[in-house]
Formats: C-alpha cells, sequence, structure tokens
C-alpha cells in the first residue's frame, strides 16, 4: 500500500508543493512546528533514511539543501533546521525548519495556518528557488 507522501507525489492527496526534480518532491508540512515547515522526500518510497542507496542518499541531500537555502532566504527564522526521524510515515522524509528557539526543534509546539498562509509562504519560497 502506497505511503501518504506516495499519495502526495502522485497527486491523490493535496499538498503546497514547494519543488520537484526528477527524483525528490518538497512540500509544506500540514502540521508545521513553525511556518515554512517543509518536507523532502524521495519519490521512490523507501522506509529509512539508511535504506537508501549512496546516490539516492546524496541527491535528497542535495535536494534537501537546496530547498533549504530558499526556506532561509524567504522565511524569518534564525536558520533553518533539519531532521530526520522517520517513525510516522514509513517514507524517508527531511524536515526543514525555519527555528526561531528550541522549542521549534521539538515537534511538541505547532503553528496553526489558513490555507492562505500556507499558500502563501510556499509561493514565497518557490520564488526564492529561482
Amino acid at each position: 500500500m502506497a505511503s501518504i507522501f506516495t499519495k502526495i507525489i502522485n497527486g491523490d492527496i493535496p499538498c503546497y508543493k514547494i519543488a520537484e526534480d526528477a527524483d525528490n518532491f518538497a512540500f509544506l508540512d500540514i502540521n508545521p512546528n513553525a511556518k515554512g515547515h517543509t518536507l523532502c522526500v524521495p519519490k521512490k518510497e523507501v522506509d529509512k533514511l539508511l535504506d537508501l542507496d549512496g546516490e539516492a542518499y546524496m541527491k535528497l541531500m542535495a535536494f534537501s539543501r537546496k530547498v533549504g537555502k530558499a526556506i532561509e532566504a524567504s522565511v524569518p527564522c534564525k536558520r533553518v533546521g533539519m531532521t530526520v526521524i522517520g517513525l510516522e510515515v514509513p517514507h524517508v522524509h527531511v524536515h526543514l525548519i525555519p527555528l526561531h528557539s528550541m522549542k521549534n526543534a521539538t515537534f511538541q509546539h505547532k503553528e496553526s495556518l489558513s490555507a492562505e498562509e500556507f499558500e502563501a509562504v510556499a509561493q514565497k519560497i518557490r520564488e526564492a528557488l529561482k
């Protein structure tokens, strides 16, 4: 059965898409730790980060860096944190989180955004990728 992320990549579930290349896909987390919290996932469904082959791992990290730099350029924050936990969804995903304080990194503090706010921040990040 396809993971929720595979369904998002395939367009079966809507998302606030940030970027896509031949191997990877980035979209806003709909339950964000901070405004601009983005997930980068490989298109190939693999459960654990260290199960990716070396090439896929390096491509995901390079893609995540590019998206992270765009977040840093477009979302006011002290820095963009990166974490890979992967217990909630059995599909590798890199969290890129705009950090204002350590509470943004704990996954215990969540922000609520309207559809308009999600779309506005997604647009700002996409523009910074150009």
